[in-house]
């Protein structure tokens, strides 16, 4: 079990300056990455065993971080294709 956290620069290394402009450029962008820190953070306490729970818990946590990582790819993909 991985206990590092998941910052969106580590998962976008290559889209830092992207992230950085749609957070202060888009209210929807900035609200789904503070929605994903927020979730990543419990994630990373729940798997450091500082903040027990359930499995199921865990598990439904994971989707809900998979499925705001995907919606973030997708908002900077379409930004660096319409910056292109």
């Amino acid at each position: 079990m991985s206990h590092v956290p998941h910052e969106l620069n580590e998962e976008f290394p290559e889209a830092v300056e992207a992230i950085h402009a749609l957070k202060g450029a888009n209210k929807h962008f900035a609200r789904l990455a503070d929605e994903y820190h927020s979730v990543n953070r419990q994630i990373h306490r729940i798997e450091a065993e500082i903040e027990p729970t359930s499995d199921d818990v865990l598990e439904d946590l994971k989707k809900q971080r998979l499925h705001l990582k995907d919606e973030i790819a997708a908002m900077i993909a379409t930004s660096q294709n319409v910056g292109a």
